[in-house]
């Protein structure tokens, strides 16, 4: 397989403990791929003999961004509740019901092509790795038709038929049926399962009912995943530690209980708390305390939770601004979130950093530094690298 040389790299990020600082750093870098694999890391200086070779001229790199929790496949618009809430209207026209009403009515064609558009915006800003959730059927012909087209994008798939009880179902039936036949239609499709827990809310799911799901999942062979303490405290991230789930995300109300319960398993492997400041910034709410997350020494990844309703955002590069300028985290910090953190969420050591034996998904800047994605918010800075075909593939993310 032939080796490609990649020189003229400014900053290199490659959370390599070798190397500077918490970030791995090596100025006046270079870094060597082979059969779609990091071979080499270092000084320009040093760079061994290669194949082939190119010149970034003096562009920083970094790994390539870990979305670990997105919606991308749905049909359906919903400006007009984005356009009421910004107006601070009341807006009655139906929420998530307007969009599973949509998915289920579009083609397994238009909704791949449509998650397909909206990877390819996500890949362009520097995203080469994918967490897809169903969610937008809630019924067992459209969950799997979801799991399907979100398998064609990623191997990182998440099954949500415990998104929310649909109107006019009974409550005890739908459980009943994500528990068991959707749930059974489903796992073969899926590597994750995810529910939304929130007590408070008439629509998802409850402490009791949150356990009955994710325990089935588990029987089944899936991971787990919690949608937790979003809208208000609740028993989400506390129940993600009590079962073993690789991330609890949204963590916007948290109780010193969940804090030290998260940050207590941390060291162990225990669940990544994932925030997803794009929803609060559409909606308008407050934003998660990573400060606190942090201090406590508990494992913070970012993602976009890219969906019709609450952030229709594709974008790491804003994730990471506003974790830096409004959440209190440091440019590496939010970078290390956006990477290695997003791996960790997804239990995967071969993405997320750029040490020997990584994939190579390169992150390029059209930058000097890593601190430019917060230093110059909105600016199309990201590219990924394209490679020569000779170089290869590490197979499908």
């Amino acid at each position: 397989m032939t080796a490609h040389l990649v020189t003229g790299i400014g900053e290199l990020v490659t959370f390599d403990p070798r190397y500077e600082g918490p970030l791995g750093l090596v100025e006046d870098a270079a870094l060597v791929i082979a059969d779609g694999r990091i071979a080499w890391t270092g000084r320009s200086a040093t760079a061994p003999a290669a194949d082939t070779r190119q010149d970034l001229h003096g562009a920083a790199v970094l790994p390539g961004f870990v979305d670990s929790h997105t919606h991308l496949v749905f049909a359906g618009d919903r400006s007009a509740e984005f356009e009421a809430r910004a107006a601070g209207r009341r807006y009655t026209g139906g929420g998530i019901a307007t969009t599973v009403a949509a998915t289920r009515a579009a083609s397994t064609e238009q909704l791949t092509a449509d998650a397909r558009a909206l990877a390819a915006e996500a890949r362009r800003q520097g995203t080469t790795t994918l967490e897809i959730k169903s969610g937008y059927g809630l019924d067992i012909p459209t969950e799997e038709r979801l799991l399907r087209v979100a398998g064609t994008l990623t191997t990182e798939t998440t099954y949500l038929g415990a998104h929310v009880v649909p109107a006019g179902v009974d409550r005890t039936d739908y459980l009943a049926l994500v528990t068991g036949p959707m749930l059974a239609a489903c796992a073969p499709l899926a590597r994750w399962a995810d529910v939304f827990c929130e007590p408070g809310s008439p629509v998802a799911f409850d402490e009791d009912e949150s356990r009955a799901v994710l325990t089935a999942a588990a029987a089944a062979g899936l991971g787990l995943r919690v949608h937790g303490n979003q809208l208000g405290p609740g028993p989400g991230a506390r129940l993600a530690v009590e079962l073993g789930a690789a991330s609890v995300d949204h963590c916007t109300h948290l109780s010193d209980a969940d804090v030290t319960a998260l940050a207590d398993t941390a060291p162990h492997g225990g669940p990544v708390a994932t925030l997803l400041p794009g929803v609060e910034l559409s909606t308008r709410s407050p934003f998660p305390d990573a400060r606190r997350l942090l201090d406590a020494g508990v494992e913070v990844a970012l993602a976009t939770d890219c969906n019709p309703g609450t952030c229709y955002s594709t974008s790491m590069p804003l994730m990471i601004a506003l974790a830096v300028t409004l959440m209190g985290m440091t440019t590496g910090e939010a970078v290390r979130a956006a990477t290695l953190a997003g791996a960790r969420a997804l239990r995967r050591d071969d993405i997320g950093h750029l040490r020997v034996g990584a994939r190579a998904d390169l992150c390029v800047l059209d930058a000097p530094s890593h601190t430019h994605l917060a230093y110059r918010p909105g600016v199309p800075l990201v590219r990924t690298l394209d490679l020569p075909a000779t170089v290869g593939r590490a197979g499908d993310r």
